[in-house]
């Protein structure tokens, strides 16, 4: 996950200044010290780590605690609010065209991840606002592109709309927005032409693209990994284009996350989307407020809400939590459950949004392999569905059976049923610890593993 040195940094920091009741000049100093360096090594503009340091220190010196904080969490409450403003401030939503269709322009450099961010958001536009986008392969120079695009249409099944690689991309742009007109699409997405590096020739290009068609929102598809180089890239593609809003593609891979934190304060340009994995649904609108919590390790309760209210079946939760209480589950339960936890996305960044994962105890890198779930399924997809409902009846000519059927190992299938007995015992504590506290039946219940 990208911030991991980032965060580790800020919140060793704070923890020195626990303990104290008021936050003096010299502990915010020696604080900021540490700030600035994590911020510097997470490749962070030196400007911009210049500026945010004197803007804490200048909020944070010499302010009374609140009422049941300590100065360490009243000082993590200003870093985050500040590193909050730093990234925008709230979210930046795509704009919409007056009258359809919205036209949006995706360009950035070769190897950002541009295409593919292209059929991510038409994907994002479809499933979560119910629109209707139209692609457009505009990239003529890279026939891979024009191939890759339709190839992201299938599997989308949506339409693209391509004239060829001999036409020029102005033209291509023009008739694909008389088509979406015709056909009723609302949204046209160009993916235009990338470069190795930043060229007259491309820029000029894209300036034809953009005074023809009038886009919507001009958005840079920039690779996070990249660091300070995908700033400058947003700082040249701004300065030509006048950019509406940028995506950050790769922010789940080993990254030091400047980029992130840079490019609003450099360009004035909103992140108005993340990409965070390969898969085609691995795309996030950009919360700056909930990215500045998992960087100081509070975790993303909000976008872990709305992944597990699109992936849980709230009536099945409540017969899950009646058979929780009662002790009554079954590995059938499990299967189902198992089924809903992928729903929701990759087990690694499940855990990330958690509050204190981080410090949890064998949470810490943890490296979920998505061919572990599939091994589970298999191993239960192998009992029969009276052992399925009745574990307890396992002997070893049933595992042994078992073993076989899924291709996996004895010791795999008795590791499993006995992590299913010590999760039920575990899911049993939790609940009766619920309901002593007068929690009400049929509440919101995370997936269990």
């Amino acid at each position: 996950m990208a911030f991991e040195g980032l965060s580790e940094r800020l919140q060793s920091s704070i923890k020195k200044m626990k303990g104290k009741g008021k936050v003096s000049e010299e502990d915010v100093k020696e604080m900021m010290r540490e700030v600035r360096l994590a911020l510097l090594e997470a490749d962070v503009n030196f400007k911009v780590v210049k500026k945010f340091v004197a803007d804490v220190k200048e909020r944070a010196v010499g302010q009374d605690v609140m009422e049941s904080l300590t100065p360490g969490q009243q000082v993590i409450k200003v870093v985050n609010e500040e590193l909050t403003r730093l990234m925008g401030g709230e979210q930046s939503k795509i704009n919409t065209a007056s009258k359809p269709p919205t036209v949006v322009m995706m360009v950035g450099l070769q190897g950002a991840g541009k295409t593919t961010t292209t059929g991510k958001l038409a994907n994002y536009l479809r499933k979560n606002h119910n629109r209707k986008p139209l692609l457009v392969a505009a990239d003529i120079y890279r026939p891979a592109a024009i191939k890759q695009l339709e190839t992201l249409g299938k599997q989308l099944d949506m339409p693209v709309f391509s004239l060829g690689d001999q036409v020029s991309p102005v033209e291509i742009a023009r008739k694909a927005v008389e088509h979406a007109k015709e056909e009723h699409h609302d949204y046209v997405l160009i993916d235009t032409a990338g470069r190795l590096h930043i060229d007259n020739e491309l820029m000029d290009e894209l300036q034809q693209v953009k005074a023809e068609v009038k886009p919507d929102e001009v958005l840079l598809v920039v690779d996070a990994m990249t660091g300070q180089d995908a700033v400058n890239v947003a700082e040249s593609f701004n300065e030509q284009l006048e950019l509406s809003g940028v995506v950050l593609t790769k922010l789940d891979g080993d990254t030091r996350g400047g980029a992130a934190i840079s490019v609003k304060a450099v360009t004035d340009t909103p992140i108005k989307f993340a990409g965070m994995g390969e898969k085609i649904d691995q795309l996030e609108p950009f919360h700056p407020e909930r990215m500045a919590s998992r960087i100081l390790g509070m975790g993303d309760v909000l976008s872990l809400i709305e992944k597990a209210q699109t992936g849980v079946d709230e009536d099945k939760a409540r017969e899950l939590e009646r058979k929780m209480r009662t002790n009554d589950l079954s590995f059938d339960d499990f299967l189902e459950q198992l089924a809903q936890v992928k729903e929701m996305g990759p087990l690694d960044e499940i855990l990330n949004m958690m509050p204190g994962a981080g410090k949890m105890k064998g949470l810490k890198n943890v490296q979920v392999d998505d061919k572990q779930l599939a091994h589970i399924e298999a191993i239960v997809k192998s009992m029969t569905k009276y052992e399925r409902e009745n574990p307890s009846v396992m002997n070893a000519s049933r595992k042994k059976r078992i073993a076989k059927g899924s291709g996996r190992s004895i010791q795999e299938v008795n590791r499993l049923l006995k992590q299913f007995e010590e999760m039920k015992k575990m899911m049993k504590q939790m609940t009766g610890m619920q309901k002593g506290k007068g929690k009400k039946k049929g509440g919101f219940q995370m997936p269990f593993m």
